[in-house]
């Protein structure tokens, strides 16, 4: 990290400027890119289309994970996080759980801001687990499976998965000492 410091040498004044590894990334990408872009501007471009699609992909999900933070940090205390999803939330809790997996949607790593923002209010492991593993459960890609699979063996995986699901966040919450979530 690069710094300006005051007179003294010693604090910095309300002008420093600081170079944090932050903005060091896309300024050594914008200079890759440059530096790539002279001497084979063909793939250089195809490489950025590529990069733009996918950074608009995951615009939709992104957002609408921190419109979810935002709202529950306006309306969420963490004391009703902790009655919803920590050590004692019971049945409630672990179906809440179940369900709001099943029914995300978009890329699973941009629900680790919101899942760990949970976890600091006092969620416990055991939620949070069973969560992530039922984000595998896909309500809108059961027909398509059940075309290939049938009926049965759709049932008997989800089934199976839900459970499974149970299985891990209870193990988890176990090892990892009833879901504290005082830990960083």
């Amino acid at each position: 990290m690069i710094c300006l410091l005051s007179n003294n040498g010693s604090t910095k004044s309300k002008n420093t400027r600081l170079i944090t590894p932050v903005i060091l990334f896309p300024v050594a990408m914008v200079i890759i890119y440059g530096i790539l872009f002279v001497v084979m501007p063909d793939k250089v471009s195809v490489a950025l289309r590529s990069s733009g699609n996918i950074f608009l992909n995951m615009l939709i999900p992104l957002c609408s994970v921190f419109v979810i933070m935002l709202i529950l940090n306006l309306f969420l205390k963490p004391a009703q996080i902790v009655r919803f999803f920590g050590k004692g939330a019971g049945i409630k809790g672990v179906l809440l759980s179940v369900v709001a997996g099943i029914i995300s949607t978009g890329p699973i790593y941009v629900w680790y801001p919101l899942l760990r923002d949970l976890r600091m209010k006092g969620a416990g492991s055991s939620p949070i687990a069973i969560f992530l593993y039922n984000r595998a459960v896909k309500p809108f890609l059961l027909p398509v499976i059940i075309g290939y699979f049938g009926w049965e063996y759709v049932v008997i995986l989800t089934v199976c998965m839900v459970l499974g699901s149970l299985v891990i966040g209870y193990a988890l919450n176990t090892l990892t000492g009833d879901g504290q979530s005082s830990r960083h």
